[in-house]
């Protein structure tokens, strides 16, 4: 019974992610369907092992007899996950020390840390209260004017934790990367992260200016794939256009999801139900 359950929870978390996506509509919208896409289905994975493990390897499911291959299956699931996990956020925490070790200086009135390279650079780097770092390249390259403008999105990425959430978005993604659509999807949140932190920069400094700011370094190679890093350019040079139309647009900044987005991931919950039906 318990690999029945295991089964039906892939089959439906494969469906609902070949459902497919097209980037349609208001950013809000996006927002809301890109997220569900893409946490919905491993959410419903991960809270069936959960419920598998709890019910352990013996006992019966109404008139089924549960066996230990389906206990033994969720048990090496949720021991990936947490293997995953201590190993992201170890390289955060490298990430961060090493990020403290670069001098401080005070920008625009903002403590921030210098990385003594000619690469052009600039992003939040760490957890919940992250560390602002701008290259020297960086400083060197762009105008008091334009690099005010950068500062002000990488304080839009401060005010939304976008750090720490996509720190754990990034550990969804690790994990599950089999299933459907798991990049394109990634990729949509990453170019609608940014799309935020620079309606949120645009409400402190002029949008024009921001915009000549992502034409000039937007196009830079320097690596920003840890998940722990939320960068000016992440998104790549791509994806510039549709940050320039968004940042352009009067509608741009309005990104708060509601409570009633929230309300279908319940559902990612009924797994856990099943537990009462274990004798």
């Amino acid at each position: 019974m318990h690999l029945v359950m295991i089964l039906v929870a892939v089959i439906i978390a494969c469906w609902i992610r070949n459902q497919g996506y097209q980037p349609q509509g208001s950013w809000i919208i996006r927002w809301q369907r890109s997220l569900f896409l893409f946490l919905f289905p491993p959410l419903l994975i991960l809270m069936t092992a959960v419920a598998l493990v709890s019910m352990g390897p013996q006992g019966r499911m109404g008139q089924w007899q549960v066996s230990w291959s389906g206990y033994v299956f969720a048990l090496i699931w949720l021991l990936l996950f947490t293997c995953v996990f201590i190993r992201l956020a170890w390289q955060g925490w490298q990430s961060l020390n090493s990020t403290r070790k670069c001098s401080q200086i005070a920008l625009d009135g903002k403590p921030t840390r210098l990385l003594p390279t000619s690469a052009i650079f600039a992003g939040q780097i760490g957890f919940w209260h992250p560390e602002l770092v701008i290259s020297q390249g960086m400083i060197n390259a762009l105008s008091p004017e334009h690099l005010q403008t950068v500062i002000a999105h990488e304080q839009g990425h401060y005010h939304y934790h976008d750090t720490f959430w996509f720190f754990w978005l990034g550990w969804i993604r690790c994990c599950t990367r089999w299933l459907p659509n798991t990049e394109s999807l990634w990729q949509e949140l990453l170019i609608l992260r940014e799309i935020r932190a620079d309606a949120h920069a645009a409400l402190q400094v002029d949008p024009l200016l921001l915009a000549e700011s992502l034409l000039l370094v937007v196009s830079d190679t320097f690596d920003t794939s840890n998940i722990v890093c939320a960068a000016l350019g992440s998104s790549g040079s791509d994806r510039l256009e549709q940050r320039i139309d968004a940042l352009l647009s009067p509608t741009s900044s309005q990104f708060r999801i509601g409570w009633e987005s929230w309300q279908k991931f319940l559902w990612v919950l009924l797994p856990l139900a099943t537990v009462i039906f274990h004798t």
